[in-house]
């Protein structure tokens, strides 16, 4: 079998949420081998998401929440794929939004393993950008998928309606900075840093207070 491994796929759409409108850049997260995959965040574009996949097969799509740039493409995906949609039940107010005449084929829980191509991902529960956001942490690929937990200078935004900034900042100190400094930190958006490159961070992000 060969190793699991890490593609990268960048699609572009739009973000909507309260009433405003926004372009958006989503990164497309594809972990598996030359047989199976698993996508996390089916942003935008199933067709190009499907190409990327080839013939493969996809043993899950995973949300790591419901804002609709993240869920967008993923029944079409799902369609063409066979592959079941997973989210945490608690995002579940957020898909409605974005696809309301189709649910999730499966849920997501804190503790959750998932396996593809030999590797296991477990399903971190990291409330705060969204009720059900959820990361996955890949101990034996040295990652974590953060959705928008975390980025590159601190927690997703929580600006918005179903979001909280003091349960983002525990959801980060307690689930995502406790990982070993050396974690390469997978973004929904943007570029990706360590786990070590943001922990000495925490203090001026409570500061910044959002």
């Amino acid at each position: 079998m060969t190793a699991a491994r890490i593609e990268h796929l960048v699609t572009s759409g739009t973000f909507s949420l309260d009433g405003g409108t926004w372009d958006v850049d989503n990164n497309v997260w594809i972990v598996g081998d030359d047989t199976e995959v698993l996508v996390v965040d089916a942003a935008h574009d199933a067709d190009a998401i499907a190409g990327a996949v080839g013939g493969r097969r996809v043993v899950a799509i995973v949300c790591t929440h419901a804002h609709d740039d993240h869920v967008d493409a993923a029944p079409a995906l799902a369609d063409r794929t066979g592959a079941p949609v997973l989210l945490h039940p608690d995002d579940l107010p957020l898909w409605r939004m974005t696809h309301p005449e189709r649910s999730p084929d499966g849920e997501l829980a804190d503790g959750q393993v998932l396996t593809v191509a030999g590797t296991e991902l477990t399903v971190l529960h990291t409330p705060g950008h969204a009720p059900g956001a959820v990361c996955l942490y890949a101990p034996d690929l040295g990652t974590v998928f953060t959705g928008d937990t975390l980025f590159k200078g601190g927690p997703g935004a929580t600006g918005r309606s179903f979001s909280d900034f003091p349960t983002i900042v525990a959801s980060v100190r307690d689930r995502l900075l406790t990982l070993p400094a050396d974690t390469v930190v997978r973004t929904g958006h943007g570029d990706p840093t360590t786990i070590g490159d943001e922990a000495p961070h925490l203090d001026e992000w409570i500061a910044r207070g959002h």
